[in-house]
């Protein structure tokens, strides 16, 4: 996958994970995007690892796993944070 699709990925996934997980990050939109990029990795990664899929392309469940990696990684930052 190139990487604009990951920029794509992590940008959707970034957004899904503030939606589903709303609250006062510092950093913004350009936290949300790193983050939700990093998840994609973590979840196509994790998800590699468990049998679940990972995150080859832009599809349904590429999202759905790189949005949850985007989740852990926005649940350890705001523990790190706190």
């Amino acid at each position: 996958m190139g990487i604009l699709s990951w920029i794509i990925l992590g940008l959707l996934a970034g957004i899904l994970a503030k939606w589903i997980m709303p609250g006062k990050d510092g950093g913004g939109m350009i936290v949300t995007i790193l983050l939700g990029i990093a998840g994609a990795f973590v979840g196509g990664w994790v998800g590699s690892l468990i049998g679940l899929g990972t995150t080859g392309g832009l599809s349904l469940g590429s999202i759905v796993t790189a949005t949850l990696g985007a989740l852990l990684l926005l649940f350890i930052f705001r523990k790190v944070k706190s």
